[in-house]
């Protein structure tokens, strides 16, 4: 059997379950698209049920404020996919009338929408013969075949291409694209790859040079920034001040004041320096509680994190506004803040 007939035959009988499978309409599969960057399926899935939900046209996302969108997508991080999801629903609504279009050179046009999200929409909605190579494709591929191109580069990323294009068969091509993903994602793993249960192992490359810990190579490592943040939990009247951020990685996100520094300060040295004095102008402040050193990690940051609750009246905080203790609950915060209003108390 081919590779592409031994992988369909394997999908059918070992694929998983998902609703986005059980459809063709385009909005749907976008939305998983989308959901599912940088994100695994088991935490992707209950977003996409609730977007589903809430949004269950293009139209009822298009209509929904920014807040809204932003409060369901909290948690899942790369906040510039929800930014981008809303713009082009709108977009979709005002110049395709709410339909989305059904050909790769509209679809590649559209803003949050790249190669691979272009190909799968019309893979999988227009049974259109695209390949679609993401992660899980190219660490397949990469094992089997022995390629061993840097796939972050150019280079490396037209080799994948090619070959995901070589192996991909004239008919079922999308159940094809579904299969080789799910393999990717099941057996042929990043880590702790099922090797004695693959399908493969008798001529997987990687397998039998015993390279698969190797295999794919990337170029560019992650340089990671510490950072060191001091949230200011500042209280008046039952209500707390907050910014909606316009730029950065939380942009559409509410947030704190904040003080940051170059490094690890002792409370004192904090409350002195020239940034508090900036902020609280000689005004009457109470401070209740100071929480312990947090360690919230990103991609290329790891931010050491303090809260402190604040008590002051009637201060003046350019672009803040005071928000009801009681309704921020409802706004979009980055996950970070969620977590520690989650387990304390703010009065």
């Amino acid at each position: 059997m081919s590779f592409s007939s031994s992988l369909i035959n394997w999908y059918n009988s070992n694929k998983r379950d998902l609703p986005w499978r059980r459809t063709t309409d385009p909005y749907k599969i976008w939305l998983s698209e989308i959901i599912l960057q940088q994100t695994r399926v088991n935490q992707g899935l209950p977003y996409y049920n609730s977007f589903v939900k809430s949004f269950p046209t293009i139209f009822d996302l298009a209509d929904a404020s920014e807040d809204k969108v932003f409060k369901l997508w909290q948690g899942l991080g790369y906040y510039s996919r929800a930014r981008n999801l809303h713009f082009t629903s709108k977009y979709i609504c005002v110049n395709f009338d709410g339909k989305f279009p059904d050909n790769f050179n509209e679809i590649i046009l559209l803003k949050g929408i790249g190669v691979y999200t272009a190909s799968a929409i019309c893979s999988f909605a227009f049974k259109g013969r695209y390949a679609v190579v993401d992660g899980n494709v190219i660490r397949v591929l990469s094992r089997v075949f022995g390629v061993y191109s840097f796939y972050d580069t150019t280079v490396g990323k037209k080799d994948f291409l090619e070959l995901a294009e070589i192996n991909l068969p004239e008919e079922k091509s999308d159940t094809y694209n579904q299969a080789i993903m799910e393999f990717g994602a099941l057996i042929c793993k990043p880590k702790r790859p099922d090797c004695l249960s693959c399908i493969f192992n008798d001529f997987c490359h990687a397998f039998n040079k015993n390279v698969v810990n190797r295999l794919p190579r990337k170029t560019k490592k992650i340089k990671v920034r510490n950072r060191y943040i001091n949230f200011l939990i500042i209280t008046d009247q039952k209500a707390v001040y907050m910014i909606k951020k316009q730029k950065g990685i939380w942009s559409g996100l509410y947030e704190f004041p904040f003080l940051e520094f170059n490094k690890a300060y002792p409370n004192e040295e904090i409350v002195s320096s020239d940034g508090w004095s900036d902020l609280f102008k000689k005004k009457s402040v109470k401070i209740s509680y100071v929480s312990p050193v947090m360690i919230h990690r990103l991609s290329h940051q790891k931010l050491h994190v303090k809260f402190w609750h604040i008590h002051s009246h009637q201060l003046n905080i350019p672009d803040y506004r005071l928000i009801k203790i009681s309704e921020i609950n409802e706004i979009p915060v980055s996950r970070l803040i969620d977590n520690y209003l989650t387990h304390n108390i703010i009065c």
